[in-house]
């Protein structure tokens, strides 16, 4: 049976993700930090899909998480993945001053370090596949400077460019990669970049939810998109950004989250 790797899974889009390549008809290796939350998904997946899980509780933070991870995927999956998707991150939101250093450097491990180390260690077993897909989840922050979401735009600009350039190394090869740039999403992400109230309900106004935004992203894996914005109005203000001056959208951003600060 085929098997998809997938960081983060224990809830939100990861979650979404996991429930979608089930129903697809692949076994799965889930990967986050809670056991407990990684259990419950596991146990849809079964009830739902009739699929296998195999589950890894790890803090994705630790330098050589990668290594650990690519280690028990191999004994799990002997026969090589098909797909790994690059999915745990998280924000942090406030000024980069104001806002401790070693958390900013714990997230760009995450959100930065972890999907190259990964996908380096994990290439030689999608080259088993005859054919391999990466999803690379970034945001559409990712193609913007956002004031207040410094660092971790800055992490998902980074993790855009890195998938676009490894599509095109790997181009001559069975291996696919697609980058997923969500824009406001209905999961713990406020809460745990530590936004207030105010600014995540104008957020919620505008999110949508998990499973809408995985199964627009399995799509386009699975046609072999370099990169797909989910959502109209995502896809719009996303655009924008390559034709309004960068000094306006920075304020314009600047307005939105500074303004609740």
């Amino acid at each position: 049976m085929p098997t998809a790797l997938i960081t983060g899974a224990s809830r939100g889009i990861g979650r979404a993700l996991a429930l979608g390549l089930a129903q697809r008809g692949y076994d799965l290796l889930l990967v986050a930090r809670s056991a407990d939350q990684l259990q419950a998904v596991a146990q849809e997946v079964q009830v739902q899909h009739q699929r296998t899980a195999h589950l890894l509780a790890l803090d994705l933070t630790q330098p050589d998480a990668a290594a650990e991870v690519a280690t028990w995927a191999a004994r799990q999956a002997p026969a090589g993945l098909t797909v790994l998707v690059n999915n745990a991150g998280y924000g942090l939101w406030g000024r980069f001053e104001q806002l401790n250093l070693e958390e900013q450097l714990n997230m760009l491990q995450l959100n930065l370090n972890l999907p190259v180390q990964l996908t380096y260690a994990l290439l030689p077993q999608l080259r088993q596949a005859s054919q391999g897909y990466i999803l690379n989840v970034a945001s559409t922050a990712a193609y913007q400077a956002v004031p207040s979401l410094t660092v971790y735009a800055a992490s998902k600009a980074f993790l855009l460019s890195f998938s676009r350039g490894l599509r095109y190394e790997l181009k001559p090869s069975n291996i696919s990669v697609t980058c997923l740039s969500p824009g406001a999403t209905t999961t713990n992400f406020g809460d745990r970049a530590g936004m207030g109230a105010e600014l995540q309900k104008v957020a919620n106004k505008v999110s949508m939810t998990p499973e809408a935004v995985a199964n627009a992203g399995l799509q386009a894996l699975f046609a072999g998109k370099a990169e797909f914005i989910p959502g109209l109005l995502n896809k719009v203000s996303a655009g924008l950004t390559s034709v309004v001056p960068k000094k306006l959208v920075e304020k314009i951003a600047a307005g939105i989250y500074e303004k609740y600060l």
